[in-house]
């Protein structure tokens, strides 16, 4: 019996050939800044959030290897090819200041540009718009600017506490707030930036996206409305996990809320949200299915007269 070697096993050296020299440029440019972040910025509890964007960038992009490493498609025009190039030199430009100048928004943010430059240039429009939101994904990664996350996050605080201490008012517990801090019985709770804050919220609307992504829906009208309703999904998780954390501590103390179950609180967070997008979503597709119903018995009417 001879054993007859598969079709990736013949093709690993024709694409080791062709992106050899790339996939190691790419792995010289990246590993370290990397490297730098999973040392320091993503050991912070705003940042925990960045490995999880890498590895859903990094499945996303997996899922399109075929497409991209297949060798028959069309060579991209000379235009195109241009193009590419001055993504190319516009992404490195970013990279080199990003790195010598400490500054992630442009050390990351460079990665859009060299990888679509990568795919312009090797495969052509068609590539990049097949890989178009894994691209898209690796901004989540970014770290905004401190001005606009404080101009953002009090507010959201604000409103977060104030939510969530009228809805435990209106169910019977002696709850009084002064701005961010909740006061209920004998504890005071401060509502950080981690439970209420823009990077929470980004969070959260990086996984409606993707949800959007996964399901793939056909309805431009769902898509667009499930986008639309992510961030007050968010808003709403955001509100339930501060309580549960008011609940916790107002029952079994202190220790409780800051604990364990405080950071557990994080893990509801993501469940609670991805139930509500869920269940929203369920709710477009009940309607949407009516309106076609509708539509449907109105033409059948209309033929028949």
């Amino acid at each position: 019996m001879i054993l007859q070697p598969t079709h990736s096993a013949n093709r690993l050296p024709s694409v080791l050939q062709e992106w050899g020299g790339i996939i190691l440029g790419l792995l010289a440019l990246y590993v370290p800044m990397y490297y730098a972040l999973l040392t320091g910025l993503w050991t912070s509890q705003d940042q925990a959030h960045g490995p999880i964007v890498l590895m859903v960038v990094v499945f996303l992009a997996w899922q399109k290897r075929d497409a991209i490493l297949n060798k028959s498609a069309v060579p991209p025009a000379v235009a195109v090819t241009l193009v590419g190039w001055v993504f190319l030199i516009a992404g490195l430009l970013s990279y080199v200041l990003g790195r010598s100048q400490d500054i992630l928004t442009f050390d990351i943010g460079s990665q859009v540009l060299v990888f679509s430059a990568v795919l312009l240039i090797t495969r052509g429009t068609q590539a990049l718009k097949l890989m178009w939101f894994p691209l898209f994904f690796i901004l989540f990664m970014i770290p905004l600017p401190g001005f606009l996350l404080d101009a953002v996050t009090l507010p959201m605080k604000i409103a977060v506490s104030t939510v969530a201490e009228q809805v435990l008012y209106w169910a019977g517990y002696p709850i009084a707030r002064s701005g961010v801090v909740l006061q209920i019985g004998q504890y005071q709770l401060l509502v950080a930036d981690a439970c209420a804050g823009m990077h929470t919220l980004i969070s959260l609307e990086a996984l409606g996206l993707l949800y959007l992504n996964l399901v793939k829906h056909d309805s431009l009208f769902r898509n667009f409305v499930l986008a639309l309703l992510i961030i007050p999904i968010s808003f709403t998780a955001n509100v339930i996990r501060v309580m549960v954390l008011t609940l916790v501590t107002f029952y079994f103390g202190d220790e409780a809320g800051q604990g364990f179950v405080h950071g557990f609180a994080g893990m509801v967070l993501f469940i609670v949200a991805l139930t509500l997008i869920m269940s929203v979503d369920s709710l477009l597709q009940y309607f949407s299915k009516r309106m076609d119903a509708a539509k449907a018995k109105s033409a059948n009417a209309r033929v028949t007269a």
